[in-house]
């Protein structure tokens, strides 16, 4: 079909350029240069709003095998059966296109008789929130509205003259109770802020002094950035920026720069410019009261009474206008539908529908390594290799050589998670993506399915080797050009 479209085209080309000609010279004038006509891109699903709705009728055509996603299809469906999971959504994508997008369990409510989970239930982001934040900061940055390596207080000065844990055989150094602080020898950069480099805390975990001072002094619970900002300035770093990987705070405080530089309300800003352009048209940090119905319950397995229960969400985020902390490190809602827009700009180097987000050269900046040796995932009191053949670029995780991890993603490949068991990562090298929404939290049924790497593994295995490298390392070697 395409090609009979791209013939169809040199041909009326063909005739328009002829008919130019002739006009002219009926006139006795010399024949003019024919202008060159650019060919008019072919229409993508994508460009649809309403996309992605259902996966193509035949999966096969986008080097899918048809028992490789049935084995997917049947895993997930297992997951919920054996109480795994109380509901699922997974979005699987290759070269535009929408490989197996299904919902699975339940929504909300009794884990086994609730409401059933729909492909447009609204989910708990949590962390999936950084790499849109991340996004923004990037969009002011190529306005060059900052650089990588300024200094944070730049745009913080609220955040100078940091003071940072001392420590001694890899534990904080006290005396009368209180830790033992030095200066710090730097502020930290944009860089940093971006990588989890900076030195901060967080308070999810953790029982240093700083995790302990964030959570008692209710920094995510702020009422707003602008008080976020003056409690964070009133706690310690716990490390000297540059020195660990240590995930922290600094997305929310990117979320406060780029209101600080945009000038609007960090919501307003989402939705101008990445929510709107994208039609993301579901993710936001409050919870209409026309969509509550679609609103999923948080599960965990309770050990007593051997089954799945609602839990409590993490009091991180409120969901509505008159609490919320616009956090840009974890407080936003979303769908599947939304979430796979913003993954395929993502796939696309920075652009979907014709809408421009960022350059495919900023893309390609987030997804390297800037945090040289430093391993992720490290336990942040010793130099260790952290998590092995995954480095962080900014705002995103990235598989810089999976086979040393026994990962089954493309080299390259980049991703991030979500408190509540969320999941979404990008393949360039095989020009395929993933969303995968649960809401767990609490534990899990012992021996429960590993959601994250399983749903990658099997993934990996529905791909046709003809289509795709069988490994990692051969789709690495197939993707890198000759040097």
């Amino acid at each position: 079909m395409f090609m009979h479209r791209s013939k169809m085209g040199s041909r009326l080309l063909l005739a328009a350029v002829s008919f130019a000609v002739l006009a002219a010279c009926s006139d006795n004038k010399p024949a003019a240069p024919a202008e060159p006509v650019a060919a008019a891109a072919a229409p993508k699903p994508s460009d649809d709003p309403a996309w992605p709705v259902a996966a193509v009728a035949d999966p096969t055509t986008l080097g899918f095998t048809t028992e490789g996603l049935a084995a997917l299809d049947a895993r997930f469906a297992k997951a919920v059966a054996d109480q795994d999971y109380a509901g699922i959504v997974t979005l699987l994508a290759k070269g535009g296109e929408v490989a197996q997008f299904n919902a699975y369990g339940v929504q909300s409510g009794d884990p086994k008789t609730g409401a059933p989970m729909t492909k447009d239930s609204i989910f708990r982001i949590y962390s999936m929130t950084k790499p849109i934040t991340g996004i923004a900061l990037m969009q002011l940055y190529e306005q060059g509205k900052w650089q990588l390596d300024d200094p944070v207080t730049k745009y913080v000065p609220e955040l100078a003259n940091l003071k940072v844990l001392t420590f001694k055989d890899g534990k904080p150094v006290m005396k009368g109770g209180k830790p033992v602080l030095a200066d710090s020898s730097r502020p930290a950069t944009m860089r940093e802020i971006m990588s989890h480099t900076a030195g901060f805390g967080y308070g999810l975990g953790g029982d240093d002094p700083v995790n302990k001072a964030f959570r008692d002094d209710k920094v995510l619970q702020s009422k707003n950035l602008d008080e976020m900002i003056t409690r964070v300035a009133g706690i310690p770093l716990i490390y000297d920026p540059g020195t660990r990987w240590s995930y922290s705070i600094s997305v929310d405080i990117q979320g406060y720069i780029v209101q600080k530089i945009s000038g609007q309300k960090f919501g307003d800003y989402l939705k101008a410019n990445i929510f709107t352009p994208l039609g993301m048209n579901e993710t936001s940090f409050i919870l209409p009261e026309d969509k509550a119905a679609r609103f999923t319950d948080v599960y965990g397995w309770d050990k007593t009474k051997n089954m799945l229960t609602i839990q409590p969400p993490a009091p991180l985020t409120r969901y509505d206008a008159a609490n919320e902390l616009e956090s840009g490190g974890g407080g936003l809602l979303s769908t599947a539908h939304d979430y796979a827009r913003f993954s395929q700009m993502l796939l696309n180097k920075g652009a979907l529908a014709g809408n421009t987000i960022v350059k495919p050269e900023t893309i390609a900046l987030m997804a390297q390594n800037q945090i040289g040796d430093l391993g992720i995932y490290s336990d942040g009191t010793a130099a260790n290799p952290g998590r092995p053949g995954q480095k962080f670029g900014l705002d995103f995780a990235v598989y810089t050589d999976p086979e040393a991890g026994q990962n089954p993603f493309g080299k390259g490949t980049f991703y991030w998670s979500g408190a509540a068991g969320t999941i979404f990562w990008i393949d360039p090298v095989n020009d395929t993506f993933f969303v995968g929404l649960v809401q767990s939290m609490g534990g899990n049924r012992p021996g429960a399915m590993n959601f994250r790497n399983d749903s990658g593994k099997l993934i990996l295995d529905a791909m046709k080797p003809t289509a795709a490298a069988a490994t990692p390392a051969e789709a690495t070697k197939q993707a890198e050009p000759a040097h």
